[in-house]
């Protein structure tokens, strides 16, 4: 059974950064494909940064893809988001999200198996 805890959401004022944290526990197979997906208030839940844990080969979706940095450390089987120049916009909950296989197109949140409670992030202008 696989569990994917995330960690590091606050609030932060325009122009900040965060970085979040997804430790993932269990089938190490299963969480082959790690992403991070989010869901603002209203909205539905989108996904905005995926990464291929054996290479490292990330993949971005959405408009604020260039002020995200998806990234892997396997010895600690965790996930990071490194979120740049925060805009209010930004304000929601962010999701971990992990699969063991690759399906397109990634970023619907039908692909993943296994999810996280989530991190609530707020970004005050």
């Amino acid at each position: 059974q696989v569990q994917l805890v995330e960690s590091g959401g606050g609030s932060v004022q325009t122009g900040g950064s965060l970085r979040l944290s997804c430790v993932a526990s269990g089938s190490t197979a299963d969480t082959t494909y790690m992403a991070w997906f989010r869901q603002a208030p209203g909205k539905e839940r989108e996904g905005i940064a995926r990464i291929y844990r054996p290479g490292g080969t990330t993949d971005y979706y959405g408009s604020g893809k260039d002020r995200l940095t998806i990234s892997i450390d396997n010895a600690k089987n965790t996930a990071y988001l490194q979120i740049y120049s925060l805009k209010p916009e930004d304000t929601a909950m962010y999701y971990c999200a992990a699969n063991r296989w690759n399906s397109y197109p990634w970023f619907e949140p039908r692909k993943f198996a296994y999810w996280g409670q989530g991190t609530q992030v707020s970004v005050s202008s």
